[in-house]
């Protein structure tokens, strides 16, 4: 029995796992593919038996690149710690059809998972509230900007937009907003201060 338990502990498994990176530019993400195949090529906790990369395609404004793998991991702690340390788009296990994992080796890996998942909560929140900021601050810029050009001079909606670097339809909804807080009127397609 104890020889079944410590399977997954010391299983030798052989996976095929498809690691990609996607950014700009060309080169970099060329380079980090490399990177990345060159540290699992040197675990010496993973032998890779095949590796074919893909060509770096352009999507969008970022490119992407992949590195298909065939390798053999040893032990379930190795392949949980793997997928956390090179975040592959795929992993499927081949070989062995199945596995036994101890209680803390499961336990292990949870926690694992569950503290990772509060980083990202964390940095998601962290993003959302500068978001916030950066969106509040951007509004009040665009408002002071109209309010101090109607100051000189009032001014079309087309004129205000060169003056300002803001589109025309985006400008209007604060320019609209203006006028809501009667801060500026709108008369004959011109805007003046109220």
């Amino acid at each position: 029995m104890a020889e079944a338990e410590n399977q997954g502990q010391n299983a030798h498994i052989r996976c095929r796992t498809i690691i990609e990176v996607l950014g700009k530019p060309k080169e970099h993400v060329e380079a980090s593919l490399n990177e990345y195949t060159k540290h699992i090529r040197e675990d010496s906790e993973l032998v890779v038996l095949n590796e074919e990369s893909s060509e770096t395609v352009e999507r969008g404004h970022l490119w992407s690149k992949f590195a298909e793998l065939d390798l053999v991991i040893k032990g379930t702690g190795k392949l949980i710690s793997f997928c956390f340390e090179y975040m592959p788009s795929s992993l499927e296990v081949v070989k062995p059809e199945s596995l036994m994992m101890q209680n803390s080796e499961l336990s292990g890996f949870l926690n694992d998972l569950q503290a990772r998942l509060h980083n990202v909560d964390m940095v998601v929140k962290q993003q959302k509230a500068e978001n916030e900021f950066l969106k509040q601050n951007f509004n009040a810029l665009i408002h002071n900007a109209i309010l101090i050009c109607l100051k000189v001079s009032p001014f079309s909606l087309e004129q205000l937009s060169g003056i300002t670097g803001v589109a025309g339809k985006e400008l209007e909804i604060f320019a609209g907003n203006l006028v809501k807080e009667n801060k500026v009127k709108k008369e004959n397609g011109t805007y003046s201060l109220a």
